[in-house]
């Protein structure tokens, strides 16, 4: 393995590998990267594109190369078959990348897990090292989703699993759950675990003004912020809305729903058949700041993923993102919810529409018990949760498969690229040979 001592004139190259979002919609992986490099770091992204991404652009002095994302229609052999596209799409932009020179260090995210022929493709190459970034539990997702199938499938989602973590020379695991996967069911040893949470940054991420107009009127407004999928549990927000609104008779909160994905059609058709139109706005995706704008008005934030196989081990970022906020949280009880939220948020029974919504209107009604769970939150990111914490964790890790000696703490330029995208190219054409130079957007 070669050895890499930092001067800054060395830059070790990571090619990191996302399937289900667009950098930087992917926090983590965003964060991940702007971490690298500060640490001194040539960092590669090939992932789906976004709404406005090109085919190859730089972004914040990071490379990303984008293929065309396929939806999978739902279904099992829907998966199979957007799997199978993005991995040949995948394995094409790998090479592409690879042309640019070697790879000493190749992080892949799941789901799903299926790119561990290429890290051994490149092992074999290069001797790159593999570093398998556990974001999702893929067997229990496939069970949450279809609890009433585990035949080939599973299996096959089983056999997956364990050739990846097999292929990995170390994994990052987002929580100890997860961790505890990795080591039994994985068979990986101790020493190649890491646990690095997904913290939000709270200088980027922290309460400002309130805009009182995004309460349309009302005297509450409580916020849904995430993925809208089928194991996401959005669908339970507008049965607890028509609950609050339509049977409560509370007519004084608001209920604003940031963020899109599979089932966005789906939950806009469920809103208006419950005639919450005037009460439920559901946005899309929507910029970062009006995010901040929606979550500094919020009285309570939203977390209401059901109890799955998968939810009850996960971690949600959408909880810290709104402990950050200084929000306090209506969730399920889940087992990893409670280790990341603790008293900042309220917990109902379990997938009840009905306590659901009494926990939101108690909690609303109950400024105190905000007020002091907001701090709370808030006081947990900061001195535990925030990324600042695991970045040390990550990067070390990275370091070690990377071969790397540092002689002191590396220092930045005094002004890093802004987001200036590269010159379009064809996805047939390869990049340049070395990027465009550019300016980062703050």
């Amino acid at each position: 393995m070669t050895t890499h001592l930092l001067t800054g004139s060395v830059r070790p190259r990571v090619l990191i590998i996302i399937q289900n979002l667009h950098v930087p919609f992917d926090r983590r992986v965003w964060l991940e990267c702007q971490s690298l490099r500060r640490n001194l770091y040539d960092v590669t992204v090939v992932c789906p594109a976004g709404p406005d991404s090109l085919p190859y652009e730089v972004i914040d002095g990071i490379e990303v190369y984008t293929y065309p994302p396929h939806a999978s229609g739902g279904g099992g052999m829907g998966y199979l078959k957007e799997y199978a596209y993005s991995f040949l799409a995948t394995a094409r932009l790998v090479r592409r990348a690879r042309r640019r020179g070697r790879i000493d260090v190749l992080q892949a995210c799941n789901p799903p897990d299926i790119f561990w022929p290429l890290a051994r493709w490149l092992r074999l190459r290069d001797g790159t090292r593999f570093l398998f970034d556990h974001h999702d539990l893929c067997p229990e997702l496939y069970r949450s989703r279809f609890p009433s199938r585990n035949g080939l499938l599973l299996r096959g989602l089983l056999l997956l699993e364990r050739a990846t973590f097999r292929t990995a020379d170390a994994v990052t695991s987002t929580n100890g759950s997860y961790a505890h996967v990795a080591r039994t069911r994985g068979g990986k040893a101790d020493s190649a675990v890491t646990v690095v949470r997904t913290g939000p940054d709270p200088e980027k991420l922290q309460r400002g003004p309130a805009e009182p107009e995004l309460r349309r009127g009302r005297q509450h407004l409580v916020a849904y912020l995430g993925v809208m999928g089928p194991q996401d549990g959005v669908d339970i927000v507008i049965d607890a809305a028509h609950h609050i609104v339509h049977e409560m008779g509370r007519t004084d909160i608001a209920f604003t729903l940031l963020g899109g994905g599979d089932c966005f059609d789906d939950l806009v058709r469920q809103r208006d058949r419950l005639g919450l139109q005037d009460h439920v706005v559901m946005t899309g995706r929507v910029p970062d700041a009006t995010v901040a704008s929606v979550l500094s008005t919020a009285d309570v934030g939203l977390s209401p993923d059901p109890r799955n196989p998968l939810n009850d081990v996960s971690t949600m970022n959408k909880t810290m993102e709104y402990m950050a906020f200084g929000l306090p949280v209506v969730a399920f009880d889940l087992v990893e919810t409670r280790v990341s939220a603790g008293a900042a948020a309220v917990y109902a029974e379990p997938n009840d529409v009905g306590s659901y919504a009494r926990a939101i209107v108690e909690l609303v009604d109950n400024a105190d018990a905000r007020a002091e769970m907001g701090l709370l939150g808030r006081k947990r990111v900061v001195d535990q949760l925030a990324w600042g914490h695991q970045e040390a964790a990550y990067v070390r890790v990275v370091d070690d498969l990377a071969g790397v000696f540092r002689p002191s703490k590396p220092r930045l330029p005094a002004s890093l690229p802004t987001r200036v995208p590269a010159p379009r190219t064809r996805s047939s054409q390869p990049a340049p040979s070395r990027p465009t130079p550019t300016r980062t957007d703050a």
